[in-house]
């Protein structure tokens, strides 16, 4: 039988009682029709899985009591950060999604040379807490208790110009790149990897990249959509030099 898991923004400890926030409330008990007695497991970031028991459900309120906790030891070696372009619409909730699902450590949303997407400040914000809503809801479904850092969306260049120089190998799938993904070599500071939007990343975009010590990787021939690209690379990085 399939365990029920929430994600709760919030302290968790042992033998305490805590109401579920309004979203995650109705999500059981008017989605799931659970029942007072019956088991979920909640979570918060912290690395735990929380075994819990309803206590009381009401028209707005779901109460649940913590029972145990188990340390859960699914996170990838490999820290991988998604720096990845805006993309339009359900593209980049199906981004934030898979990414989620493919164990990177943190998502940066990027506002490129060719951004066709465009946020003033109120819209970012709203848009932000969404995508950080989503990779709660897809490490819920993913068994993962660690939720990935997303960022505020910001240009590339203030990207660039904020990173650490922490040893992080630092990659952009380009056309033209000529790195292999079986060829590289990871610290333990991981990598930063940067997908351009739908139009791609221009020859500026390219120049800052280079000028930041950023290397061209190359998955194949075909020239994938900024919605697979990220993916695969992320697939193969995993498979090749973190999970496998």
């Amino acid at each position: 039988m399939r365990t029920t898991r929430i994600h709760v923004d919030q302290p968790l400890a042992l033998a305490t009682e805590l109401a579920l926030p309004p979203q995650a409330a109705e999500h059981v008990a008017r989605v799931l029709r659970m029942n007072p007695g019956d088991v979920l497991t909640v979570f918060n970031g912290d690395g735990y899985d929380y075994a819990a028991t309803l206590v009381a459900i009401g028209k707005r309120d779901v109460t649940l009591r913590i029972d145990d906790r188990e340390p859960v030891e699914n996170e990838s070696p490999l820290r991988l950060t998604l720096a990845q372009g805006v993309a339009r619409g359900e593209k980049m909730d199906l981004i934030v999604q898979k990414a989620t699902e493919l164990g990177v450590a943190r998502i940066v949303p990027l506002f490129a040379e060719r951004s066709e997407v465009k946020l003033d400040p109120a819209r970012a914000e709203k848009r932000l807490l969404h995508w950080r809503a989503v990779a709660a809801s897809a490490c819920e479904q993913s068994g993962r208790v660690r939720v990935p850092e997303v960022t505020p969306a910001q240009s590339l260049q203030g990207w660039l110009d904020s990173l650490a120089d922490d040893g992080a190998q630092r990659l952009a799938l380009l056309p033209e790149g000529t790195l292999r993904a079986r060829e590289l070599r990871f610290s333990e500071a991981g990598g930063l990897l940067v997908i351009g939007p739908e139009g791609g990343l221009g020859d500026r975009d390219v120049a800052a990249l280079q000028a930041a010590g950023f290397q061209g990787l190359r998955l194949g021939p075909r020239i994938l959509r900024t919605e697979t690209a990220g993916l695969a690379a992320l697939a193969a990085l995993q498979a090749l030099h973190g999970d496998a």
